[in-house]
């Protein structure tokens, strides 16, 4: 164990060279440490110089045997686990020092200020000199009283300072082997949740030609040592790092300076571009299995996801198998390659620990990647870097549960950075919109473009307008300023906030964002006090609050007229698939409840929403439902090619009124269409036939369409069938993501002109085109919905929570949402579901709480630190009950001259949350290889620019990482294995598409979970507590055969069995007696009584309440054939199509970072 002083402003570096010791800078200390039980590095193995080896090409090698699955890791005897670190990091390690108390002295340099300064003239936020990272004491927002100023100790610094001196630990590694094994390599027999099929050679990866491959070491050049430092003063290192190089093949890389900016979507030089299939294969004998070890000291996490598609659909039984298949997942993680370790118990017990190279089937990582599993005789363990030593994802997203979770966030304070969005806290708005409604890739901005362009971090805020707040947060206030409608500047239109300055005694007022005076209306005329503050600074949410609301007059109405309350539309197809399954029946027994819970305003008694029903087919049927029928009336029209709505009175109704006509109707669909025998449909005329309802009835409202097939039917915007897995990895590709047609763009176009939102439940047994038929819901602002293969015992649940949710929710209809900007920045670019017509208006024919809009904003002049940036959102919609409305959000960041103040306040999260939106928006128009270089060749940029502008003097050999960004390569590569990015043979065209465009709207804590899913063992679940489990790192080496794992990404939940867990488990939870007699049908948790049983389902309640879609809960036996996919959710391990693991990738990302610093 290496103990050591505490260092004042250390940083952390490892590095590799070619003895091995331990070297450390400047101050003296003891080192004491066991020696290694292992043996020593062995010579090069024979046939690896150059990865020409027989037997690679998907052919079965001689003798090789059948498995489906990889093998796992099991505890090792004899491993030392390493000391916990100690010290305090952005939060303290788990066994660290504890944090500061609030009493703590103040860091030198960094001022106590109160809230406003002494007899300054301040109107709306304090702007510190210092900046404060956050207010430790809370300040209570009562209207009509002036609180008093809070004493804000800068005791919490978030992130340190650039490093200054160094401490280093160099581990010095000889020989850069890949281990191979001695047994044959096994060939899969299918990939166990789809049709048994053999995977092609190298499926989802991209042939990297030329610039795309690694350059070779040669044994001169030592292998690449990769060193961290974090920024923050680290104490001792419990364990020596040591790191194994693979070899690469392809032709040098030439050097390349670091360009000023990385252009939209330019295949990046030579130096940095690497092929999705250019990564380096896994090396070295997998870790014995640990629950989350200590981390390195200096490490803070912040939580971003890992990318991977979260969307499983339940496939249809196939007579090969037991249980239903799955399909729309990528492919499993590849299998992990186990060299036997001396001085280490070989596992035989179930597949742990035994001895197993990849498997031939599967495609090497990059063309030329040989074979590992034929290689006779037993050789040494290779060394690779330890995943224990490079940043984890835990513990950083623990770290700051730790540090930040305890207190309010208060947002009095400009460019603050709030903590993440997987910690629990409670906000209080002082001035600026809260976390939850605007989450900054940065809130300290460059001051000049050159700047902002020298670092390549992109400026962007991820808004989303309407979130729902926790129950203990303040709703915004309504404040109604009644006939004159809200207060405005007279030039750009912003309207009042706290940073507008009052003068000439309150008479006139200075606008914050383009500097015009404008004279106070009579009305609003309020005196100053002696600070410059209006006396009514408290009473007014406009003059105190980020958030609020206005009520808008006629003149913000259509046509100058107030607008009708929303209606609801409910179109079914009731062809052949659709009733067969069960599906039409369904949704009609659920509508009968369901209609009781349509969104209503506030106190209101029932809603103002009304409704009508449409059901389909090659035709469309209309069903009249007034109150005074004795039976509903049903209307066919047969021309499809003319839509027009056959009846206006009795087709959209109050619920109430119409309640027994509609029952009646709900009743008799199912038996009308029983015997259908009709399999064609059409889908453009029902959006249509919707629309023109909307449009007759002069209100905004929603269609609900149900849909199951192509729509082939003779008909306006009739399609092919056009999949064509060819087409990946070609130039081609991005058609497969483009629409069919613009037929769909122009009826979008309409929608949402009247107001007319989409939101579409698929239910498909085989191709249906969803790039094409999303079109309409993506443009109008609503939602997707898809349930590949519907069976109503395993997806009724998920599909009737979804479809209860999706009516409940609130949504805002008819909404135009602007964002302004102070001089020097603007908005240039927008993505998520939405349409524009314009290049300032984003258009939402309808936005629900769980819908974002990103905005990438970029400089057209210079920002000044003393005024820093400003962001102002309004939302101009029309409520549920017909009301309009404008939401406005304000934000206020501070500005900077030195890159080191912006690396310090960026936030992964949003980044990744940003970059992915970019990327996957990038597909429609350029190659994926092209679209994936340009991400890794902006995110070396970005490191780069900091190793070479903020870190301190080091040698080219140590990878130094900012301390927020440290996060940014394991959750970048995660994108990049993504389905979207870089799909297995399972993953369909229809779910790339899917994803592609489920992504463009997520929040940033969904993109966190999607892309890097939460994993919790459930056998350390306190079942006398609230308390979650410590979370585990997302890597098939950290599972136990032992042990059951919760693993959830937004889309699913699955529950891990492994082979030896304890008999009582089972049967707590599953309510059988052994392992072999869980089922993996299962679609929810038997309801037992037991406490074991309550934990799990109220922890699976739980998640599923925190998510915006009902995940579908799947089991996984290990070593069953559903294990592939779970698998595939394991992001820190290679895939299996091609996807470097996270050890890999970050070693991929120092040597792009060297290339572009030399």
């Amino acid at each position: 164990m290496l103990s050591g002083p505490l260092f004042s402003e250390g940083v952390l570096f490892f590095s590799v060279s070619l003895q091995l010791r331990l070297v450390w800078g400047c101050d003296t200390m003891s080192v004491n440490q066991q020696a290694h039980t292992g043996h020593s590095y062995g010579p090069p193995q024979p046939g690896y110089q150059g990865y020409q080896q027989p037997g690679y090409g998907g052919q079965q090698m001689p003798g090789a045997h059948h498995s489906q699955y990889g093998a796992y890791n099991g505890p090792m005897p004899g491993y030392q686990h390493p000391a916990p670190p100690q010290g305090a990091l952005r939060a303290p390690p788990t066994s660290g020092a504890s944090p500061p108390a609030s009493g703590a002295p103040v860091l030198a340099g960094q001022p106590v200020y109160s809230q406003f300064g002494q007899g300054d003239v301040q109107n709306g936020i304090a702007t510190p000199a210092v900046q404060m990272q956050r207010p430790s004491i809370s300040q209570p927002f009562i209207p009509g009283t002036a609180p008093t100023a809070v004493s804000q100790p800068a005791t919490f610094q978030q992130y340190g300072p650039p490093p200054t001196s160094a401490q280093q630990l160099t581990n010095h590694v000889a020989g850069m082997q890949i281990s191979s094994v001695s047994a044959p390599a096994p060939a899969p027999a299918g990939l166990g949740y789809g049709p048994p099929t053999s995977v092609p050679p190298a499926s989802g990866s991209f042939t990297a030609t030329g610039s795309g491959l690694y350059t070779p070491y040669s044994s001169s050049q030592g292998p690449l040592p990769v060193n961290m430092t974090h920024g923050l003063p680290s104490t001792s290192l419990a364990q020596g790092l040591s790191l194994a190089q693979p070899n690469f093949s392809g032709p040098p890389l030439s050097t390349q300076h670091l360009p000023a900016q990385a252009p939209g979507f330019v295949p990046p030089p030579s130096s940095t571009g690497i092929g999705p299939s250019s990564y380096p294969p896994t090396t070295g004998a997998l870790r014995p299995s640990t629950m989350q070890g200590p981390s390195l000291p200096g490490q803070a996490v912040t939580g971003l996801p890992a990318a991977q598609p979260n969307h499983v659909s339940s496939p249809p039984p196939h007579p090969a198998m037991s249980g239903p298949p799955m399909t729309g997942t990528q492919g499993p993680p590849p299998p992990t390659v186990h060299s036997s370790q001396p001085g280490y118990q070989v596992q035989q017990n179930g597949s742990f620990g035994q001895v197993r190279g990849p498997q031939p089937n599967y495609g090497g990582a990059y063309p030329g990647t040989p074979s590992y599993g034929s290689q006779p005789g037993p050789l040494p363990p290779p060394k690779r870097l330890d995943p224990d030593s490079i940043p984890s994802p835990i513990q950083v997203i623990e770290d700051d549960r730790n540090n930040r979770g305890s207190e309010p966030f208060i947002t009095g304070v400009r460019g603050q950075v709030p903590p993440l969005v997987t910690t629990n806290f409670l906000v209080k708005d002082q001035g600026n919109a809260s976390p939850r409604y605007i989450r900054c890739t940065s809130y300290n901005i460059p001051c000049t473009s050159d700047m902002a362009k020298q670092s390549q971090v992109p400026l962007a805020a991820v808004i989303k307008p309407l979130a729902t707040l926790p129950t203990d947060e303040a709703l915004p206030y309504l404040v109604d300023h009644g006939e004159p409608g809200p207060i405005r500047c007279n030039r750009c239109k912003a309207y009042m906030c706290p940073f507008m300055q009052f003068i000439e005694g309150g008479r006139r007022f200075q606008c914050c964002f383009c500097s015009c005076v404008t004279e106070v209306p009579p009305h609003y005329f309020q005196h100053l006090d002696h600070t410059g503050k209006r006396v009514d600074f408290y009473d007014r949410p406009e003059l105190s609050l980020g958030s609020y609301e206005f009520l808008a007059t006629v003149s913000y109405c259509k046509n100058n007229k107030f607008p009708n309350p929303p209606a609801f539309i409910f179109m079914i197809d009731v062809s052949y698939n659709a009733v067969k399954s069960g599906l039409v029946r369904l949704i009609c027994e659920e509508l009968k409840s369901l209609l009781d819970y349509l969104p209503r305003e506030g106190n209101m008694e029932e809603s103002a929403v009304r409704v009508g029903f449409v059901t389909y087919n090659k035709v469309l049927h209309f069903y009249n439902v007034k109150s005074s029928l004795a039976q509903p009336q049903m209307m066919v029209v047969s021309d499809v090619a003319d839509m027009f709505v056959p009846l206006l009175d009795g087709f959209l109704v109050n619920v109430n009124e119409s309640r027994t006509v509609i029952v009646s109707l709900l009743d008799q669909i199912p038996e009308m269409f029983a015997d259908t025998r009709e399999t064609e449909t059409v889908f453009a005329p029902v959006i249509q036939a919707g629309m023109e309802a909307l449009k007759a009835a002069e209100c905004a409202g929603k269609l609900f369409i149900f849909h199951t097939s192509l729509p082939i039917a003779e008909a306006p915007g009739k399609l092919k069938n056009r999949d064509d897995r060819k087409l990946i990895n070609t130039d081609k590709e991005k058609t497969l993501f483009q629409p069919q047609t613009s037929f769909y763009s122009n009826l979008a176009k309409d929608c949402v002109a009247q107001g007319c939102c989409v939101d579409l439940f698929l239910f498909p047994n085989q191709y249906l085109d969803v790039a094409t038929l999303g079109v309409v819901p993506c443009q109008t602002g609503g939602s997707i919905y898809k349930y590949a293969y519907f069976q109503l015992e395993t997806d009724q649940e998920r599909f009737l929570n979804d479809l209860r949710k999706d009516v409940k929710k609130e949504v805002g209809f008819d909404a135009v949402m602007r964002v302004r900007t102070s001089t020097g920045i603007r908005a240039t670019d927008f993505f998520g579901a939405f349409y524009m017509s314009n290049t300032t208006d984003v258009e939402l024919a309808g936005l629900d709480c769980d819908k974002t809009i990103t905005v990438e904003f970029k400089h057209d002049d210079k920002l000044s630190e003393d005024s820093g940036a400003l962001l102002q959102c309004a939302l101009l919609y029309t409520s549920c009950a017909g009301q309009r409305r404008l939401r406005i959000h304000n934000l206020s960041l501070n500005c900077c001259t030195q890159l080191a103040d912006l690396y310090r306040n960026c936030e992964t999260d949003t980044l990744i949350n940003y970059l992915a939106k970019f990327a996957y928006r990038g597909v429609l128009n350029n190659p994926v290889k092209t679209v994936r270089d340009t991400l890794i060749n902006q995110c070396a940029q970005i490191l780069a620019c900091y190793r070479k502008n903020c870190a301190s003097p080091s040698s080219a050999g140590q990878l130094i990482l900012p301390e927020c960004m440290k996060l940014l390569p394991v959750y970048l590569n995660c994108v990049l294995k993504s389905d979207v990015l870089q799909p297995g043979a399972e993953v369909s065209t229809d779910d790339r598409a899917y994803i592609r465009q489920l992504v463009s709207s997520m929040d940033v804590a969904e993109t966190n979970i999607f892309f890097y899913p939460r994993l919790l063992p459930l056998t350390k679940v306190d079942v006398d507590s609230d308390t979650l489990p410590a979370a585990i790192r997302d890597s098939e080496e950290r599972l136990s055969k032992g042990d059951m794992y919760l693993l959830e990404n937004g889309l699913n939940i699955f529950i891990w069995i492994g082979v030896n867990v304890q008999q009582g488990l089972i049967q707590n939870l599953f309510g059988v007696s052994s392992f072999s007699h869980i089922s993996s049908t299962l679609s929810t948790l038997p309801v037992l009584e037991n406490p074991f049983s309550k934990r799990v389902r109220s922890i699976i309640e739980m998640f599923q309440a925190q998510r915006s879609r009902y995940m579908k809960l799947i089991i996984v036996k290990q070593e069953d054939k559903l294990e592939m996919l779970f698998k595939h959710f394991l992001v820190e391990d290679k895939s299996v199509n091609g996807g470097a693991s996270y050890v890999d990738f970050l070693c991929h990302m120092h040597k792009e970072i060297r290339q572009l610093l030399s």
